[in-house]
């Protein structure tokens, strides 16, 4: 009789067990509109005299440092700098001793004009053949004009290797983006996913341009200077300004910060794919052209056959414009780009899309809207188990201010929302799991407000995470909380 009740206790614990880890998969919380109330700082850019702006001392002393991966499995960097006065060295020192700066690579320098004004020498420096999971030292400039800085390259690419990723959208440089990016360093994170809407200088106009994408570099420069974000362009890159002159797309963006777009067989920097430790990314450009049979649209098709989730399980997509927002600031605007990629998103079970542009927070649940072909068809979104989570974090801080009106009533589709400055974590821990947080800046303080635990869509869908059921369940058993 013992032995019967023992042998129910168990099977009950397990029918428990089994239906918290569905609910975690299938459902997540409640939708939630925050109803929280920030007493932001004033949207205004930092004044130019501000020391967070400061230019270093010494003639033609570099500045704006800044890295990002420079081939497609993270052991090669693009390091990239501005120096004012003259070309100078585009040489970059390194080793992996702060006292050993004997390796060396040759990099290239260009400038430009944007209406009057006239940039520094932009170098752009490629790195490459460097050894995973190394700590490596550098200096860019010549001489005693100088400056020392340091990175860690990722982990090998391997299915378990655990990384953290921060994720940050729509910066700016107000007092606001000032505590979102002090408020990331503090993170631990190690990778910057930047979905766009970088310095915000086209608010400006004439010469103020080229000066307001000279101040955001250096304001930024010390995340960037030490570890990659990978950058995503935004309508803020934009700069289509005919009134100055001004008709080239991108032209400051693209002068100024590199990506490896080659190596992903891209043919053009907007659009391009990396692979960072256990994560395959892809990121894609809102404003050029992705309908059928354009370059953006034959390269994802291709580059999303690439992917193995053998080596690279965690598949996470970075656009600008969220698919995904119910939120009245650019509402529907990505809606064509979701009518030609989504089936595809659903198809290869993409874990996450991260998305900017919007002014506040929203994460969904894991829904699809592609079964509407116009003449028949579901036309709402629905529950689709292979669907990505869709997050926008467009929060940083930037001077036009918070998305603050949400529509009503709350569509199913939205798990939580709250027009608040922040930025996200992503950090994950092996092939089937990552933990992820959305922090808002309460008045300069970090606070947690919106985080669950992400199951991996590859491993969940797999038969041979069967083999891992038991470990899960232990872990539910002893109390570990999941969301």
């Amino acid at each position: 009789m013992l032995e019967s009740k023992g042998m129910l206790l168990v099977v009950i614990r397990f029918l428990l067990a089994l239906h918290v880890l569905i609910s975690i998969i299938t459902e997540g919380n409640a939708g939630i509109t925050s109803t929280f109330i920030r007493s932001e700082w004033p949207s205004v850019d930092i004044p130019l005299d501000n020391e967070v702006f400061v230019v270093p001392k010494g003639y033609n002393m570099p500045q704006q440092v800044h890295i990002t991966q420079g081939d497609y499995d993270g052991k090669a960097v693009i390091i990239s700098w501005v120096t004012p006065d003259e070309p100078g060295s585009s040489k970059v020192q390194y080793g992996t001793s702060e006292e050993d700066y004997s390796l060396t690579a040759e990099g290239t320098v260009t400038n430009y004009t944007f209406y009057k004004y006239n940039s520094g020498y932009i170098h752009h420096c490629l790195v490459d053949g460097l050894e995973h999971e190394t700590k490596y030292h550098y200096k860019v400039g010549s001489g005693d004009f100088s400056r020392k800085f340091w990175f860690h390259t990722p982990p090998k690419i391997d299915p378990d290797a655990s990384y953290k990723f921060g994720i940050i959208g729509d910066l700016g440089q107000t007092y606001n983006s000032l505590s979102t990016l002090d408020h990331y360093i503090k993170s631990g994170a190690q990778t910057v996913l930047f979905v766009g809407d970088l310095s915000y200088a086209d608010r400006y106009q004439y010469e103020d341009v080229g000066i307001r994408w000279d101040t955001w570099g250096r304001l930024v420069e010390p995340s960037t200077a030490y570890q990659p974000w990978i950058w995503t362009a935004g309508n803020h890159e934009i700069e289509y300004m005919p009134y100055m002159g001004e008709v080239l797309p991108f032209k400051s963006y693209l002068l100024r910060y590199a990506t490896p777009h080659l190596a992903s067989k891209s043919s053009n920097p907007l659009w391009y794919a990396i692979r960072r430790a256990s994560a395959h990314i892809i990121v894609l450009s809102s404003y050029s052209p992705f309908v059928k049979y354009t370059p953006q649209w034959m390269w994802l098709k291709e580059e999303l056959k690439r992917v193995d989730r053998e080596k690279t399980p965690w598949l996470i997509v970075l656009m600008h414009v969220p698919m995904y927002s119910s939120n009245d600031a650019h509402f529907m605007e990505g809606e064509s780009m979701r009518a030609v990629f989504e089936k595809w998103f659903v198809h290869y079970k993409v874990d996450l899309v991260f998305a900017g542009h919007v002014h506040a927070y929203e994460r969904s649940y894991r829904v699809s809207n592609i079964r509407y072909n116009v003449s028949s068809g579901e036309r709402f979104p629905v529950p689709d188990k292979a669907a990505p989570v869709y997050i926008t974090v467009g929060d940083g801080g930037n001077q036009e201010g918070l998305a603050g009106i949400f529509r009503d009533p709350h569509p199913e589709y939205s798990a939580f929302r709250e027009a608040s400055y922040g930025h996200s974590t992503l950090e994950i821990m092996n092939r089937t799991h990552a933990l992820y947080h959305w922090n808002r800046n309460d008045d300069g303080k970090k606070v947690p407000t919106d985080s669950l635990t992400l199951y991996n869509q590859h491993w969940v869908s797999n038969r041979r995470r069967r083999k891992l059921k038991k470990k899960v369940l232990v872990a539910l058993n002893a109390g570990i909380a999941a969301y």
